[in-house]
Formats: C-alpha cells, sequence, structure tokens
C-alpha cells in the first residue's frame, strides 16, 4: 500500500507546482498590465496627452487562458508524476512566476504601445493594436506551458503542440477572426508582435534555465526513469 501511497502523494504536490506556475505567471502580467495601463492613464492626464486603452476585449481575455492555462492545467493536473517531493514549494514556484510574469507583461505593453494608433484611430486600427498585444501574449504564455511541461514525454510534448496549433487555427478562419474581434492583417503590426513574443520566450527560457542553477535544481528536457 505504502509505494501506491507515496506515489499519489508525488503525483498531487508535483502537479499543483505545475498548475500554480501557470496560473501565478498570469496573475503577475495581468495585473502588470493593469499597473502600466494606469500608469499612462496618469501620464495622459498630467500631460495632456491621449489616454491609453486597455489592450484587450473581454473575449481576448479569454481565449488567451483556453489554452495556455484553462485545458493544459487540467491535464497536467491529472497527469502521473514519480518526482519526489522537495521543501521550498514557494520559492521554486515563485521564482518561476515573477519573471516570466514580468516578462510577457511588459512585451504585451510594448507591442500594444508600438501598434496603438490613439483613441482617435478607426475600430479597425484599435482590433489591430489589441491583436498585436494578444500575439505577443500569446507567444510568450505558450513558452511559459512548453517550460511548464518539461521533463518532455510524448505526450507533453503533443500538448503543448496542440495548443499552439489551436491558436494558429483561430486566428487563420475567417469565422473565428470575426467572431473573438481578431485582425492581424496589419503585417507591420503583426510581425513585431511575433518579434516581441519570441523575444518574450527566449527570456523565459534563460530564467528557466537560471532559476535552476539559483535553486540548485539540474534541469532536465526529457524525462528518464
Amino acid at each position: 500500500t505504502l509505494p501506491y501511497v507515496v506515489g499519489e502523494g508525488r503525483r498531487v504536490i508535483g502537479n499543483i507546482e505545475r498548475v500554480s506556475n501557470l496560473f501565478l505567471t498570469k496573475t503577475v502580467y495581468s495585473v502588470l498590465l493593469a499597473v502600466l495601463v494606469g500608469m499612462a492613464g496618469l501620464s495622459a492626464k498630467v500631460f495632456g496627452t491621449d489616454p491609453l486603452l486597455f489592450p484587450f476585449q473581454p473575449i481576448h481575455v479569454t481565449i488567451a487562458a483556453w489554452f495556455t492555462i484553462g485545458i493544459p492545467a487540467f491535464v497536467l493536473s491529472l497527469a502521473p508524476n514519480r518526482e519526489r517531493a522537495h521543501t521550498g514549494f514557494v520559492r521554486r514556484v515563485m521564482t518561476s512566476a515573477l519573471p516570466s510574469g514580468l516578462v510577457i507583461g511588459i512585451g504585451t505593453f510594448t507591442s500594444y504601445l508600438l501598434a496603438y494608433e490613439g483613441r482617435a484611430s478607426t475600430v479597425a486600427e484599435q482590433t489591430q493594436a489589441s491583436t498585436a498585444a494578444l500575439i505577443t501574449l500569446l507567444v510568450g504564455a505558450l513558452w511559459v506551458l512548453a517550460v511548464v511541461a518539461r521533463p518532455y514525454e510524448w505526450w507533453r510534448i503533443g500538448l503543448v503542440t496542440v495548443s499552439a496549433l489551436a491558436y494558429v487555427v483561430i486566428f487563420a478562419l475567417p469565422l473565428t477572426r470575426k467572431a473573438f474581434m481578431l485582425d492581424p492583417s496589419n503585417v507591420a503590426a503583426t510581425t513585431t508582435a511575433l518579434s516581441i513574443g519570441l523575444a518574450a520566450a527566449v527570456l523565459v527560457e534563460i530564467s528557466w534555465w537560471v532559476q535552476g542553477r539559483i535553486l540548485g535544481e539540474p534541469r532536465r528536457l526529457w524525462r528518464s526513469d
């Protein structure tokens, strides 16, 4: 009986840590975006410039969580996990979620600023700016999922791949673009957003390796028995 009990304990503790990384990363970049937009609004009042709108429509926040947090977190929480439990849960989660959330939040805000044309812009231009910000956020958040899913097994690679392809489909089909208020037709804004998103992904990857050095935990890309 005891090996089964120990295995269940490892599964619960290990999977809670993975899922916590996803949710806390979202919390960090959501709060950061709200603060940055609020500070931009205050500076606009002081200097009499055009105030900044919040980057996303409510539907954008919903679809961003579908395949970067919601469905992957459900799968990862139920997956088998034979890794030993270690002390320092809060430290490990925070040293992972804080840098990732800050990188994604700053990258998303930067992407939006570069694409935003001001309140005088048309509805199409505002949608293009929101879409650019969403692209940056999705690229960074998907890479956080790719990091959290390590060490890889075939089904974890499949989970990350399916999540990424789901967003490709959403952005590719005219019906879903209309339903979710997306407009990636501005090539310059979309290209810039992708570039910033890839840069954010690189920084998330670097922070994962640095975290391992700080905590003294060896990093493994692939699971071994």
